[in-house]
């Protein structure tokens, strides 16, 4: 993942997530406008991936969407194959090569892990076999 520094907002969101516990690494969306950046530690499920992270109001590519703060003061820039991996794609799996393309697959999916759980579940119950 590429380097990148924390914008303002982030930097504030990362002030107030420290004020009150101990340092780990921390997901920090960019985007959010006037309100602090919603982030997660690496102990939390991440927030919900959404089209709208890789678009901006007017629909242009939005490269930069999130980033990832490590303890020490390293920043990451999430990248496309990241926030895939972290819907729960597997590590090939392909992606077009525009940021708004890419980010739609990846925002409008159904993390194929919670697919796959939902259908053996469904099919347990249809053909009541326990799985």
């Amino acid at each position: 993942m590429p380097d990148s520094q924390l914008l303002p907002k982030q930097q504030q969101a990362l002030e107030k997530f420290l004020a009150g516990n101990a340092p780990t690494p921390l997901l920090i969306e960019r985007v959010g406008g006037r309100k602090l950046p919603k982030y997660k530690p690496e102990s939390q499920p991440t927030n919900t991936i959404l089209r709208s992270h890789f678009t901006d109001h007017k629909g242009c590519n939005r490269s930069k969407f999130a980033d990832i703060w490590l303890p020490g003061g390293t920043v990451k820039s999430l990248s496309i194959q990241g926030a895939a991996i972290l819907q729960g794609f597997p590590s090939w799996y392909e992606f077009p090569k525009e940021t708004a393309t890419a980010g739609s697959i990846i925002g409008y999916s159904v993390p194929p892990s919670f697919a796959t759980q939902l259908f053996i579940s469904a099919q347990s119950k249809l053909f009541g076999v326990t799985v």
